[in-house]
């Protein structure tokens, strides 16, 4: 891990000198959607007002505060402890190594943040980092996290990701207030397709597996799995992937709320929201004037809408077409697992005194295991023409929005208590105002 050199205690801002000590209560009792930044103009009606000021971005290392709160490494994770089916092995369920600020279900980690601002569009990838700091040989503070994880971030634009401040891009209500001048708009993004492979993984490491209840029939060839998974009584698909979509929505919503709570603590207005349009996010507005994060979609007579599958070289699915067929997909997840730099390699690091014994403890997927995953994956896309085939390959929900609050609007329309006192000292201990 390389070594940084923060910067020393008189050069930082107040605020972050302060932001460890503020009470995570606060931050939960407090916490509100504050809308109205600086430059904001409502025109009409009973909150009609237009700010006198301009907006003001939020600062690097505030940007890297939000980050790091939301995607952000935090050591190794403890993975999952015991089952008694895998005695005397560890349960090898994981796909990343590290955990992460927002919980993950059985640590397979597929989603990614995406951002933009003022200064262009980036990507923050910290899925597969591994443990950017290290809870057992270093104290962990948000001076810490903020130089460890400055590398990760990855310009794709110099100008700021364009959405019009209309409907059908972003709901009614917030074509006044998203993605505005000095905004952060931060854009979490989860591979389905990954998450559903680690679930047929997972079916499969317990004696699981599935049928395609759309069309009412059994995989064909998946009775030669017998002696692995249970062909008489399978799962339904569409429970499966429902399961897949849930799960990683869940850590979604999970990364933005760590975002929000570290609002509260600095003083930065801004909220968690779904009011944009996902397909114009993901590049599938059908507009090419509103490319989104330019990601691949394809349309099929079969689909209701269409697929957006990643942005290449960038975020690409586990499935084609960044893949020739679903068992390369399947020998590509294998290898985050058990490959270097994976939970269950024997020279990853860890949080064990025997990080090497506990790792290599875990039992590597065979060639059957995997033709059998790789199986029922294929059915799906061969099936339904892409992978999943009930849900989305990609997916977003929840956004989160951070920029400096204008005060003035606040005190003129709400009773005392619309916001935090770091909200009203926030200038000051920040940016070195007032």
């Amino acid at each position: 891990m390389a070594a940084t050199t923060p910067r020393s205690a008189a050069a930082q801002p107040k605020g972050l000198r302060e932001l460890a000590a503020f009470p995570l209560v606060e931050a939960l009792f407090g916490r509100r959607s504050r809308r109205f930044a600086l430059g904001d103009e409502i025109p009409d009606g009973p909150l009609a007002y237009k700010s006198r000021h301009q907006p003001v971005p939020l600062s690097d290392l505030e940007r890297l505060l939000v980050l790091s709160a939301m995607g952000g490494t935090t050591g190794w994770h403890y993975s999952i402890t015991r089952h008694a089916r895998y005695a005397p092995h560890i349960s090898n369920y994981a796909a990343g190594a590290a955990g992460r600020t927002f919980p993950s279900a059985a640590g397979f980690h597929t989603a990614e943040l995406f951002f933009t601002d003022d200064s262009g569009l980036w990507f923050f990838p910290t899925r597969d980092a591994g443990a950017l700091v290290d809870p057992a040989a270093e104290q962990v503070t948000p001076e810490l996290m903020v130089e460890r994880h400055r590398h990760r971030l990855r310009q794709l634009s110099d100008r700021r990701l364009y959405l019009p401040a209309e409907e059908p891009y972003l709901e009614g209500h917030n074509t006044w207030c998203v993605n505005v001048p000095g905004s952060l708009l931060v854009i979490p993004v989860a591979d389905i397709a990954q998450h559903l492979l680690a679930i047929l993984c997972f079916f499969a490491q317990n004696g699981y597996a599935i049928y395609d209840d759309v069309n009412n029939r059994k995989i064909p060839g998946l009775e030669q799995f017998g002696g692995l998974v249970d062909v008489e009584e399978p799962f339904p698909l569409t429970f499966t992937e429902q399961y897949a979509l849930t799960e990683a929505t869940a850590e979604l919503a999970s990364a933005c709320y760590a975002g929000v709570l570290l609002l509260q603590a600095m003083g930065l207005g801004g909220w968690m929201f779904d009011g944009i349009d996902r397909f114009s996010m993901l590049g599938a507005s059908g507009n090419p004037e509103v490319p989104g994060l330019g990601f691949r979609y394809d349309s099929d007579q079969r689909w209701s809408t269409p697929n957006p599958t990643g942005r290449p070289g960038v975020f690409e699915g586990y499935c084609p077409p960044y893949y020739p067929d679903l068992a390369a997909a399947v020998e590509a997840f294998a290898e985050r697992k058990f490959g270097p730099g994976g939970p269950f390699h024997p020279d990853t690091p860890g949080a064990w005194t025997d990080s090497p014994g506990v790792r290599g403890s875990a039992q590597v997927h065979d060639e059957t295991f995997k033709a059998c995953v790789a199986l029922q994956a294929q059915y799906i896309f061969d099936t339904f023409g892409k992978f999943p085939g009930t849900v989305p390959t990609l997916f977003i929900l929840n956004y989160v929005q951070a920029h400096h609050l204008d005060l003035e609007f606040y005190d003129r329309f709400f009773k005392p208590g619309a916001y935090l006192a770091t909200h009203a000292t926030h200038m000051a201990r920040w940016h070195e105002e007032g």
